[in-house]
């Protein structure tokens, strides 16, 4: 039977959460897994809703979407409110805890809680806290391995700039290291 994996991400509009969810199903197909990425986001670009829905399995996946995540990372509280309870008994939840001001009240789930804008101003790159996410969500749950995923950043950020690109690996380094340090 293939193991089938979904993570939806969600946040506001300009938090890079549709950018989470397509480098994960890069760096994924990088590996040779098959792969769906579902965009879905308000009509506002930024500040309104956003979410992807990333599936990753070893085998054809018959349906790209789920009801009911195996994993969700929330950039927000509204995301948390929203999809908390759709997210399967023994799932994830993974907290950005600097822009998330409560707990999940489900007992059935593991939480992890990264204060990710907070990480990301430290290190002088606001903008980077999806990335720190993504850093520490992958050392965490490892749908992907990091080692993987920095294989294939290159190609994940194809045309943009080596400055953007080395900024991004920076946060995502960092998130890696604040989940080993705090797991």
């Amino acid at each position: 039977m293939a193991v089938e994996q979904q993570i939806l991400f969600a946040g506001f509009g300009g938090q890079g959460v549709l950018a989470m969810g397509q480098f994960l199903a890069y760096a994924a197909m990088g590996i040779g897994k098959e792969v769906t990425w579902v965009p879905s986001y308000g009509a506002e670009m930024r500040g309104g809703t956003a979410n992807c829905q990333v599936t990753i399995s070893d085998e054809e996946i018959s349906s790209p979407l789920t009801e009911n995540p195996g994993s969700i990372v929330v950039m927000n509280r509204p995301s948390l409110d929203k999809f908390e309870n759709k997210v399967k008994s023994n799932g994830t939840i993974v907290i950005n805890s600097s822009l998330v001001d409560r707990v999940p009240e489900r007992e059935d789930v593991t939480v992890y809680q990264i204060p990710a804008n907070s990480i990301a101003e430290a290190m002088g790159n606001v903008r980077g806290a999806n990335m720190i996410m993504l850093g520490a969500y992958l050392h965490m749950t490892g749908p992907v391995k990091v080692e993987e995923a920095l294989e294939h950043f290159d190609a994940i950020f194809k045309g943009k700039k080596p400055a953007v690109i080395e900024r991004n690996r920076q946060a995502f380094m960092t998130g890696v290291e604040w989940a080993r340090n705090n797991q």
